[in-house]
C-alpha cells in the first residue's frame, strides 16, 4: 500500500480520527502495509478494516490486529487503537483503494476477469503471465467482491506494475460498481453458465452481468472474449475498443491446438497466435486449463507479453488452495481435491478430468450445487448421470446432492454428510484408485478430502 497517514486516511474516506480514549492518535500516524479484513493477517505497520457483522464485530479484534503489527483501524468506531471512524466502513475501503490506483494509475495496467467458472483459475494463470513482465498484484484466492477487490487494490504500491484482479457479481450492477474503483485496461471474460441462477433467473441475466466488465473498461481498454462461447463473443458489441479471443475455435486469436493429457490428466498443447506458437505443459489437472490458458496468454499479448514469454510462465504457474488439487494419498491412491466451489458447468469439467487420469477405479465424491434454484434437483441428477459414465462410484453427501446418486443410478450413493462419507469411504480407497471431491463450498467437503489425506483414504 501506499504509505498514508491516518489524516490522509481520514481525509479520503470522509471519517475523522479518533482523538480521545487509551489509543487516541494525533493523525500522523503512517499506515505502511496493506490493509486486511482479517486482523490475524496484519503485518506491520499495517491497517486492519473493522466490520460489525450480524454475529462478530471485527471492532472487538483490534487488539489482535495490532499483536500482529497492524498500526490502525478504519471502521465506525473507535477500538483498542488508533482508527480512523467512518460511517460506511465498507465505503470508506472502496474509496481508499481507488485513491490509491488513480494515485498508481500511469504506471499500472489492470487486468480483470470474469466469467461463471474458472475465475481463479484463469486469474491465478494470469498472475503467473503478468509477474513475467513485471512486479504483479493478483488476487488472493476468490477475493472478487465489494470487499475483496479493494483489499486486493490496497496492496500496490508505487512498484506495482500490473493487477490480476477477479470479479464476480450475484446482482445485475456489482461488476460495474466493482470497475468504478478501477477501470480495467484487459476485461477478460470466460464464460456464461449457470452459476447464481438464484440471482439472475436465467443465462440472459448472467451474460449482462459478466457484460458490465467489458462495458467498463478504461478507455482504449482490450476485450478479451471467448470464441467457443456465443454469449461471451456477442460482447464484442459491448466495446469500440480492440478485441482478442481465445479458445479452441479455428477462428480465436490465441488458439489451443494439438492438446494431449498425460496419466494425470495434465495437459500439454500449442497455442497459435499471429503467426506464433508456443508449446505449453501445464502442472494442473485438467483438459479446461489449456483454454483457462488460452485466455491468460491472450491478455498477456493484450499488454505486450509476447507468446512464448507466457508460454513459459504458464509452465510454472500453480492455482489457489482447493482448485483441482492434485497429491498421492498414503495408501496410493490419487486425491484431486476440487472442494473450494462447484456449478454444472465445473463439475462437468472436473468429471472429465478425472476421467483422464489413470487409475484402477475412479471415484467422483459430489456434494451440493448451490444457487441453482428450481433447477438445483435436475441438474444435479444430470451431473450424476455425467458422474456415471466417467466413474465407478459416484458418492453423493448431503441433501442437495442426493439427486446426483439418483442420477447415477446403479454407480450412485447418497450419504447424508461429511461425516457419513469419511465414515463410509474409510477403507474402501485402495492403492490405485482416483478421487475426485466436488462441491460448493458451504458444504465444505474440504474437510473429507483433508480426512482422506490424514488417513491414507
Amino acid at each position: 500500500m501506499i504509505p498514508m497517514s491516518l489524516d490522509e486516511i481520514a481525509a479520503i474516506t470522509g471519517g475523522t480520527v479518533n482523538t480521545s480514549g487509551p489509543a487516541k492518535a494525533d493523525g500522523t500516524i503512517r499506515v505502511t502495509a496493506p490493509a486486511v479484513l482479517d486482523g490475524r493477517e496484519s503485518a506491520p505497520g499495517g491497517l486492519f478494516v473493522a466490520f460489525k457483522g450480524e454475529r462478530v464485530d471485527g471492532h472487538d479484534y483490534a487488539e489482535q490486529a495490532g499483536r500482529a503489527g497492524a498500526v490502525a483501524v478504519l471502521g465506525s468506531r473507535a477500538t483498542a487503537l488508533p482508527t480512523v471512524v467512518t460511517a460506511d466502513a465498507q465505503a470508506a475501503l472502496q474509496a481508499l483503494a481507488a485513491e490509491v490506483v488513480a494515485r498508481l494509475r500511469g504506471g499500472l495496467t489492470a487486468v480483470a476477469v470474469t466469467g461463471s467458472q474458472g475465475k481463479t483459475s484463469t486469474k491465478d494463470l494470469l498472475g503467473a503471465v503478468l509477474s513475467s513482465a513485471g512486479p504483479t498484484v493478483a488476487a488472493i484466492g476468490s477475493a472478487n467482491n465489494e470487499l475483496g477487490v479493494p483489499i486486493t487494490l490496497l496492496r500496490a504500491d508505487a512498484d506495482t506494475r500490473f493487477l490480476a484482479l477477479e470479479m464476480g457479481a450475484r446482482r445485475i450492477g456489482d461488476i460495474a460498481a466493482l470497475t468504478e474503483l478501477v477501470a480495467p485496461d484487459v476485461a477478460v471474460v470466460l464464460n456464461v453458465g449457470q452459476a447464481h441462477l438464484t440471482y439472475f433467473g436465467s443465462r440472459a441475466g448472467i451474460a449482462k452481468a459478466k457484460g458490465e466488465l467489458v462495458r467498463g473498461l478504461a478507455p482504449g481498454g482490450t476485450a478479451v472474449l471467448n470464441a467457443d462461447d456465443p454469449a461471451v463473443s456477442a460482447m464484442r458489441a459491448l466495446t469500440d475498443g480492440p478485441v482478442l479471443t481465445f479458445g479452441t475455435a479455428t477462428e480465436a486469436d490465441v488458439r489451443v491446438a494439438d492438446l494431449v493429457l498425460d496419466r494425470l490428466g495434465r495437459p500439454t498443447f500449442t497455442l497459435r497466435a499471429h503467426g506464433a506458437s508456443a508449446r505449453v505443459a501445464l502442472p494442473l489437472v485438467g483438459a479446461h486449463q489449456a483454454h483457462n490458458a488460452s485466455a491468460a496468454a491472450a491478455a498477456g499479448l493484450a499488454v505486450g507479453i509476447p507468446l512464448d514469454t507466457s508460454a513459459a510462465a504458464l509452465a510454472g504457474a500453480s492455482l489457489s488452495k482447493w482448485r483441482m488439487e492434485l497429491c498421492e494419498l498414503p495408501g496410493g491412491a490419487v486425491l484431486l481435491n476440487d472442494s473450494y466451489n462447484a456449478n454444472p458447468d465445473s463439475a462437468r469439467a472436473a468429471l472429465d478430468a478425472l476421467a483422464a487420469v489413470e487409475g484402477a477405479r475412479r471415484i467422483a465424491v459430489l456434494g451440493g450445487m448451490l444457487e441453482l434454484g428450481e433447477e438445483s434437483d435436475p441438474e444435479h441428477r444430470a451431473i450424476g448421470e455425467y458422474a456415471a459414465a466417467r466413474a465407478d462410484l459416484v458418492v453423493a453427501v448431503g441433501e442437495a446432492a442426493a439427486p446426483a446418486a439418483e442420477g447415477a443410478g446403479e454407480r450412485g450413493i447418497a450419504l447424508a454428510d461429511n461425516g457419513a462419507a469419511i465414515d463410509w469411504l474409510r477403507g474402501r480407497i485402495t492403492a490405485g484408485d482416483v478421487v475426485l471431491v466436488k462441491a460448493s463450498r458451504a458444504d465444505r467437503l474440504d474437510e473429507v478430502a483433508d480426512a482422506l489425506g490424514r488417513q491414507g483414504g
